[in-house]
């Protein structure tokens, strides 16, 4: 298996030892580099790609927690570890609600787990360190720049989430320590930002508080022990308070219902919504997966009722396999 791609943070945004109150370097020997085989014809190829490489953190004994995506539909995961040893993975489990996924390797790690601690005690401007696999000169000495909801397009929701300045590259899986050194989120996304009339890139960061309470399930049954959430298979945006869609999932119930691109989502049983938050939540407060949604959709000029018969994603993906 060839290494990673090589490639540093600019000298300017990486960490220095001296200026933390925790061994940096062995914090960061927590962090691994992830990579991720998946079938052409798993139900996340097109989306997500067959090849999928990023970050994971140790947690435990062989347990590493990354973000979800990297590792959904998985048949071979492989963990790069800081001294040039690659240990094959088992994709354990993803949960699509907060976005989590969990690894478990197959052979001797001999990494120490990094502690966790509380997202919740973090603040506006802590500093913090975006700790990438390969050390310092893969992770960026940053600070939190905001701490909001956040609503994802592809039905994804966080009450909470925390973002980041400066964005580290290679955000996927990426740990977030706090100034004790403790994992206190994993990266997911970067995103842009208007600040002073210029525009620039932050990482969204999943907290790690939401994992505790769905940590067991993860490991035991590789996802969360409950009714999951109506999926549609609806991708959308929210422009000047409408909730527009900007993609449909191939053979998803929005499909079947035959929701096109460009649709604005009026109302959601009868209800009117004007923002993704409001869209999601009214979806998600009138049952489990398999529940009739009575969408109001306007398209060109034509206002009509549809009702889209939900499904539970997980049942159109591919279930890890363990060799």
């Amino acid at each position: 298996m060839p290494a990673l791609t090589e490639w540093r943070v600019p000298p300017a945004n990486q960490p220095r030892a001296s200026e933390y109150g925790f061994d940096l370097d062995r914090a960061l020997a927590s962090v691994v580099g992830l990579h991720a085989i998946i079938p052409p014809d798993a139900f996340s190829a097109e989306t997500l790609g067959t090849e999928r490489a990023g970050n994971g953190v140790v947690i435990d004994r062989g347990l590493v927690l990354t973000i979800g995506y990297l590792i959904t539909e998985a048949e071979s995961v492989w963990l790069h570890l800081g001294d040039g040893r690659v240990v094959e993975g088992h994709a354990l489990g993803f949960d699509s609600e907060t976005g989590f996924g969990l690894v478990q390797a197959l052979g001797d790690l001999d990494v120490e787990p990094l502690p966790i601690g509380s997202s919740a005690e973090t603040g506006i401007g802590d500093r913090v360190v975006v700790g990438g696999a390969g050390g310092r000169t893969r992770s960026v000495a940053s600070q939190i720049a905001a701490k909001q909801e956040f609503a994802g397009y592809w039905e994804y929701l966080l009450d909470e989430a925390i973002f980041t300045y400066p964005a580290h590259p290679n955000w996927g899986g990426t740990a977030l320590l706090n100034e004790r050194g403790e994992l206190i989120g994993i990266g997911s996304l970067q995103l842009e930002r208007e600040r002073d009339g210029k525009a620039e890139h932050v990482n969204m960061v999943v907290p790690i508080d939401i994992l505790k309470p769905v940590l067991d399930d993860l490991r035991k049954f590789g996802r969360v022990n409950k009714p999951a959430r109506p999926w549609l298979g609806l991708y959308s945006t929210e422009i000047d308070n409408r909730v527009v869609v900007i993609g449909i999932s191939p053979n998803g119930p929005a499909a079947r219902a035959e929701l096109k691109t460009d649709d604005i989502i009026l109302a959601v049983n009868g209800d009117k919504v004007t923002s993704q938050t409001a869209f999601y939540k009214k979806m998600w407060a009138l049952g489990a997966a398999g529940v009739d949604v009575p969408l109001t959709v306007y398209h060109q000029g034509v206002t009509f009722d549809v009702t889209v018969a939900s499904t539970d994603r997980f049942k159109l993906l591919k279930a890890p396999k363990l060799h």
